[in-house]
């Protein structure tokens, strides 16, 4: 991962908080890239430090700077849903032929026996585990326990909350394909 364009993109997070949390994850480097390409865009000016200090001066800037930037994160859950629907329409194409996905079974029961083996780790054991111990196997239960939230919202739809960006999104898909 290139450091400059990441810490650029980080700076840049101050007229768009969203930005930060788009940095952790595997794909970091590119939405840093066309994060700071968007301002390089808007700015016209190559150097980090002067970016920030233009869309610091003019408010003009940083609006055009955010409408850019909501049609990047839209570009990305638009890429997200897609790559949902997909895995959704292989899951039918097995339920269709008679066949089950064998591979999501597998994840599905590993993520429910890794949680229910951590909790039964700390019901029994915790008394005899040092202090680290327990804050690591508590990690990994929450790890198996996001795993097994994951599956469920793949399975049976989004929260609430999402449903309405899932809708939305959705339109958009559909427009995309027309």
């Amino acid at each position: 991962m290139e450091p400059a364009t990441v810490a650029t993109a980080l700076g840049l997070a101050q007229f768009i908080p969203s930005i930060a949390k788009w940095l952790a994850g595997d794909k970091a480097e590119h939405v840093a890239k066309n994060i700071v390409d968007i301002a390089k865009r808007v700015t016209g000016i190559d150097d980090a430090s002067g970016m920030i200090r233009l869309l610091l001066d003019e408010p003009d800037l940083v609006i055009e700077f955010q409408k850019a930037i909501l049609n990047l994160e839209a570009e990305m859950e638009l890429s997200v849903m897609r790559d949902r629907q997909n895995a959704r329409m292989r899951d039918m194409a097995f339920i269709n032929s008679g066949r089950n996905n064998v591979r999501a079974d597998i994840m599905v029961v590993s993520a429910a026996g890794g949680l229910i083996s951590c909790l039964i780790a700390l019901a029994y054991y915790s008394d005899f585990l040092p202090g680290e111990a327990v804050g690591i196997i508590s990690t990994v239960a929450g790890i198996f326990g996001s795993c097994l939230k994951d599956a469920y919202a793949f399975e049976f739809g989004s929260s609430r909350d999402s449903k309405m960006k899932d809708t939305t999104m959705a339109a958009l898909f559909e427009q995309e394909l027309s």
